[in-house]
């Protein structure tokens, strides 16, 4: 009988242990002697520190030692920043502790070891920090202006400008030639300006770091989801040997890209350990992980798109502004970069140009967030599509038509150079638009308008399209990241015929165990339960680049794919030997060799208990059917949907309500669907809320106002409608088991479709942009100003002025949705 584990919804093997409370995460942690570290933040934005007083937290209860930026100023380094996108890219050191100038409000500049978390929370109050305030810049279209500068001494507050053109790449046209002729009777010229609200990652699990020092290599446990990474940029931070620091990421309690990171904290609680040679602890506060965690998003998107007045598009040109924030963390400057290859996304653009101004500002640094930079781009295309569209009076769905690229012109290289290589967008809309009851749905809000409804029905449309499986290496390294894309897996065949899985990426939610373990049992034939993953601790899986991006099944599966057919050639030869036959005689089918033509065969665990013993193996081969592999791809996996939103706005109060959401996604093929239900869902929770609910506000003087979340709605099962999901599948070519990513495609996709839907209600009415979230009070003042030019922009400020701080805090969380909460997924 053949072995099918994959396309199997089997539950996650992780949940038991998950459910009943037996995981154990970093703030489980207790070891001996162990001390606790509470920060000293800043509460400026911009300020000289003139003085650090420590005397009474030192002689309080329970303190050990206190930390300042100039007790470890020279041993901290400078945070690492992976990514820099220019030769010429202006970055300041990244201190751990600020020394002599802090940069935004929560930055670290003391931090207290004590015997108890209380105790060192205790003392920290005692610290007395002496500040000389300084002028503060949080407004990227005032940051360009480089009249008041984030940090002084690099006179100016431009990190670096990245392009791309179409014309100069050899991939397509000159974009200036595109926009001119939009001047011509049969052309059209679209100018929009799109901004890109700050983000918080808002995980589950607040980070929290451990370290041991009192054995001969130091141990780290950290909530992250790059405990490779982490253990090197550790090393080269602090000038320790690599083989002297272990990085465990045991049970992980969500990332979103937000522990995507080299933080402050880890780098502090290694110092402590090793100052006080006991081992230290850190957690973070919820308030504490959502002012000085890193942010994400944080962008100002002008863009200039020329078409023909039949709706073919001829030219995109796109100006960036990327909020850095305060310093440049991990991956920070590439983030928009990666958008760059997705504004044109599923479009046969002929020409296209690309421009970034990456901008200090006084708040938290921004880095990965979920999708990072793809969503942002997706965004921006799919809003001024539908701009479009209502500009020439074209049905949405239909001028999409024109423009994707069809399912026979696979495989298509893009404007930007990218060669997608599978794709069906036409069977994928054909579906949604069939389980949305679209035609339907356009009927009812012809007569909702024609009646003069105070309640207008919108129909949002997003076809997207991603590049994820962050690889391969070559291509990184031609955009100046400072790492490979490659990943790593072993395979160990135990000698009862049970198999281990050691995978170098690090799970924190994204069910590897139950999907690497159907992958194995199906290519190995061996039952599902006999196989074991082993991951997140860089002693066992001694090298791995990690998790985000989605690339851990198009990249990391496909390294264990790769290690699962070395054991089974090394076996191969064994069993051969056991059989007396010749290796080419040999059939692998459902975990048993048989020799071809015949029923005599041997089973892969007598093989492996054979190969344990020894004791007549073939002459110069090794006794161990172990096997490693590493893979790197030779291209990007790009999986592609269409989501429908069906929303609906009060006039007269501004109240919006999700009242339906269809999504049909091309994940290629599906190694578990109900992971893939998973992932989907809470992406499209993500992308709903930036939409609808979520933003980190800052007042004027650069304080995070949306600090807990109270003032920073994260949607709950209650706030969001059951979604209708289904799936196309065309799968990639580019790797064997035909997949591509699915952790981010429901938040690329999305925000999109929720916004366009909002529009799509009042555009009849004089509005065309409300800012995000759309909240009640905005959409509200959208409508109050809609004959007053271009509908919100005439009422609603730029994002992060004091205005729109103080009305948001004031009018947020009464966004409805159509469903009841015992619907919930």
């Amino acid at each position: 009988m053949t072995v099918t584990e994959i396309g199997s919804p089997r539950k996650r093997k992780e949940d038991q242990r998950l459910i009943t409370g037996r995981s154990r995460y970093t703030d489980n942690m207790v070891l001996p002697g162990m001390l606790h570290l509470a920060a000293v933040r800043s509460p400026f934005a911009h300020a000289r520190i003139t003085g650090v007083d420590t005397s009474a937290a030192v002689t309080a209860p329970g303190v050990v030692t206190v930390l300042t930026g100039a007790d470890v100023a020279e041993a901290q380094g400078s945070l690492p920043n992976a990514w820099p996108i220019t030769p010429d890219q202006v970055a300041p050191p990244h201190p751990a502790i600020a020394v002599d100038r802090v940069t935004f409000a929560g930055e670290i500049v003391a931090v207290v070891v004590a015997r108890s978390r209380h105790e060192a929370q205790d003392a920290a109050d005692l610290v007395d920090v002496d500040y000389d305030e300084l002028p503060v810049v949080l407004d990227l279209e005032e940051a360009e202006k480089d009249d008041v500068l984030a940090h002084p001494d690099l006179g100016t507050n431009r990190s670096a400008f990245w392009v791309f053109d179409s014309a100069e790449a050899g991939t397509g046209g000159d974009v200036e030639d595109a926009l001119a002729a939009a001047g011509a009777d049969d052309q059209i010229l679209l100018e929009r300006t799109y901004y890109q609200q700050r983000l918080i990652p808002a995980f589950m699990e607040p980070r929290s770091t451990v370290v041991d020092p009192t054995a001969d290599q130091i141990t780290m446990w950290s909530s992250t989801q790059v405990p490779h990474i982490l253990r090197l940029m550790l090393a080269l931070t602090l000038g320790i040997p690599e083989s002297k620091v272990r990085v465990i990421a045991p049970d992980v309690g969500g990332g979103f890209g937000g522990k995507l990171q080299v933080t402050p904290e880890e780098v502090i609680t290694m110092l402590a350990a090793r100052r006080t040679g006991k081992p230290c602890k850190f957690t973070e506060t919820r308030s504490e992980s959502l002012m000085a965690a890193h942010h994400g998003r944080g962008q100002v998107q002008r863009l200039a798109l020329s078409a023909r007045r039949d709706g073919t598009v001829t030219g995109l040109k796109v100006q960036l502004l990327a909020d850095m924030g305060s310093y440049l963390g991990l991956v920070t400057s590439g983030v928009p970069i990666l958008g760059a290859f997705m504004f044109p996304a599923i479009y046969k653009f002929p020409s296209y140009r690309f421009e970034c101004t990456n901008l200090f500002t006084n708040k938290a640094w921004t880095d990965a967030y979920r999708g990072a930079g793809r969503p942002e781009a997706t965004f921006a295309i799919e809003r001024l599509m539908d701009d479009l569209a209502a500009e020439l009076d074209m049905d949405p769905i239909e001028l999409r038509r024109k423009n994707w690229i069809a399912h026979e012109e696979f495989p298509f290289t893009t404007v930007c150079g990218l060669e997608y290589d599978t794709g069906n967008y036409e069977a994928a809309t054909a579906r949604a638009l069939e389980l949305f009851g679209y035609d339907e749905l356009r009927a009812e809000q012809r007569r909702r308008r024609d009646d003069g409804d105070p309640v207008q029905l919108g129909i949002g449309v997003s076809t997207f399209t991603e590049m994820c499986g962050l690889a391969p290496s070559r291509v990184l390294g031609s955009l100046d990241y400072g790492a490979g894309g490659w990943e790593y897996a072993q395979v160990r065949m135990l000698p009862t015929g049970n198999v281990e899985v050691v995978t170098g990426v690090s799970a924190h939610g994204q069910g590897h165990e139950t999907a690497w373990s159907q992958i194995v049992a199906d290519r190995l034939g061996v039952p599902f339960d006999d196989v074991q993953v082993l991951h997140g601790d860089t002693a066992i899986a001694q090298r791995g680049l990690d998790t985000y991006g989605s690339r851990s099944l198009a990249v990391g599966g496909m390294a264990v794919v790769a290690a699962a057919d070395k054991v089974i050639a090394k076996a191969r030869v064994i069993a051969a030997h056991m059989l007396e036959a010749a290796d080419d005689d040999l059939e692998f089918t459902d975990g048993r060799f048989t020799v071809r033509g015949t029923d005599q065969g041997v089973a892969l665990g007598d093989v492996a208990l054979a190969t344990f013993a020894a004791h007549d193996l073939p002459d110069g081969v090794e006794p161990s059917l172990d096997s490693d592999a590493t893979f790197d791809p030779e291209n990007f996996s790009f999986p592609h949907g269409t989501h429908l939103a069906a929303m609906e706005v009060d006039t007269e109060t501004g109240q919006v309500t999700l009242r339906s959401y269809v999504c049909v996604d091309d994940v290629g093929t599906v190694i578990n669907p109900l992971i893939v239900e998973g992932q989907i869902h809470g992406g499209l929770v993500q992308g709903i809320a930036q939409a609808l609910f979520e933003e980190a506000v800052h007042d004027e003087s650069g304080t995070l106002v949306t600090g807990s979340f109270v003032d920073y709605l994260v949607p709950s099962a209650a706030d969001v409608p059951s979604f209708i999901t289904d799936r196309t599948e065309t799968a990639s070519t580019t790797n064997v088991l035909g997949v591509k990513g699915v952790g981010e495609a429901g938040t690329i996709a999305s925000t999109p479709a929720i916004v366009n839907g909002v529009i799509d209600a009042v555009r009849h009415l004089g509005v065309d942009d409300i800012l995000m979230p759309c909240s009640p009070g905005r959409v509200w003042a959208a409508l109050q100003g809609a004959d007053k030019g271009r509908g919100a922009e005439a009422a609603v400020p730029t994002v992060n002025s004091p205005e729109v701080a103080d009305r948001d805090i004031a009018s947020t969380g009464a966004v409805q949705t159509g469903t009841d909460q015992g619907e919930q997924q």
